[in-house]
């Protein structure tokens, strides 16, 4: 039998999904699942959009530029500018979803070898393009007990290396909905610029900030305006997921001369999601607003209740729509799967991320969970019960006070 690549040997399995298998297994026993595993937001997506989709008045679906469709550009340019982020539309190239504008950026700017540091607890699939360029990724834990704020710059500077091409963050963070502050920020400028490195920033959750404090984007620190790649998506705002539209921006000719080719190589970007992205940029704020309260609202009731459950701790994440939470467990792993294999409550469980997936340093985050809080309310309610009567009853559960 041939033997299968090294790379893909490597390639870690989704924190997220891996455990499908069992939540499929679950619900065809007749069980309900509560699924706070995956940031797949349950609130509608705008009407404009879906009525873009139904209204579209072509004859021939054809390929749209490699880089996305001009009109599109140009839409994200203004949007881009009420953050006070200011990008030309040749700045701005537009991707099979985020997820393409990470693996194109590290594609582009890494070679085998390389490497890239990494705060974690980080989102899984950063791991897994590193990989797919042949690079390494060098973590930094932030710690649960500082509410995953940023390690201090002298612990990122010892991991710098002649090797060392990049620093990666996602602001605010997924899994820990953490929001970087601006000493923070400034701090990861200076190294970038000290050191020459690229900074990947991940803003994907922008709208999503729920403290006094400003949004500040790799674009709003001075002085390393060619160090910047940023990378976005319509997923999470829009609640457009499936429609797969990304953009990566950079004023880095280079790095977009790069990026171009692999663009080109995959000939376009989705059109049809070209068009529902483009419907849904622009004077939604009615939209936004509803979005922004709801999950303000879940928020506090989801943390709320976490942190009124026996032996579990949760910070206040001040962004995006996940925490990381620490459960009385032995090995969340080992939890997370009995939830779902073994265990009911009224014939309803819940699906969570170990979050042991967003760590690469092995061993850590084995009694913490990552969950996204995509749910109407009265269903977070029932999540928080099953979880704490599922507590009750696991074998390995083991309530000790860390606070």
């Amino acid at each position: 039998m041939p033997t299968t690549s090294h790379r893909g040997d490597r390639m870690p399995d989704s924190p997220i999904r891996k455990l499908v298998p069992l939540a499929n297994k679950a619900k065809a026993a007749g069980r309900k699942v509560y699924h706070l595993n995956i940031g797949q937001p349950d609130l509608p997506t705008p009407a404009r959009a879906i009525d873009a989709i139904k209204n579209i008045d072509r004859r021939i679906l054809e390929y749209s530029p490699s880089e996305g469709i001009l009109s599109l550009r140009q839409k994200l340019v203004e949007y881009y500018a009420k953050f006070h982020i200011d990008v030309a539309v040749d700045d701005i190239i537009i991707t099979t979803g985020g997820s393409e504008a990470v693996t194109f950026a590290f594609m582009s700017c890494l070679d085998p070898g390389d490497e890239i540091i990494v705060p974690e607890p980080a989102y899984a699939n950063y791991e897994a393009f590193a990989i797919v360029a042949g690079a390494e990724i060098r973590s930094i834990p932030a710690s649960i007990d500082e509410g995953f704020s940023l390690p201090p710059v002298e612990e990122f500077e010892k991991l710098v290396t002649e090797k060392t091409k990049g620093f990666m963050i996602c602001n605010p963070n997924n899994p820990t909905g953490y929001l970087y502050t601006q000493a923070e920020m400034n701090a990861i400028r200076d190294i970038v610029k000290r050191h020459d490195l690229f900074l990947f920033s991940d803003e994907v959750y922008r709208e999503f900030c729920y403290t006094g404090a400003p949004y500040i984007s790799a674009f709003h620190l001075k002085g390393i305006e060619q160090n910047v790649i940023l990378i976005d998506s319509v997923s999470k705002r829009y609640s457009e997921c499936g429609i797969r539209i990304g953009a990566l921006i950079s004023k880095n000719e280079k790095v977009k001369r790069n990026v171009m080719k692999f663009c080109q190589a995959r000939l376009s970007p989705p059109l049809i999601g070209q068009l529902v992205a483009e419907a849904s940029i622009g004077d939604n704020d009615e939209y936004m607003l509803y979005t922004y309260n709801e999950y303000v609202e879940r928020r506090k009731f989801l943390i709320d209740g976490l942190n009124r459950i026996e032996g579990v701790y949760s910070p206040i994440p001040m962004g995006a729509f996940y925490t990381v939470a620490r459960l009385p467990v032995d090995d969340a792993d080992k939890f997370c799967a009995w939830l779902l294999s073994d265990f009911d409550y009224n014939n309803e469980t819940i699906f969570m991320a170990p979050a042991s997936g967003f760590y690469t340093t092995p061993g850590h985050g084995r009694d913490e969970v990552r969950l996204a809080y995509v749910l109407q309310k009265h269903d977070l309610a029932r999540a928080l019960k099953i979880l704490e009567e599922a507590l009750k009853v696991y074998p390995g559960t083991q309530y000790h006070n860390h606070h």
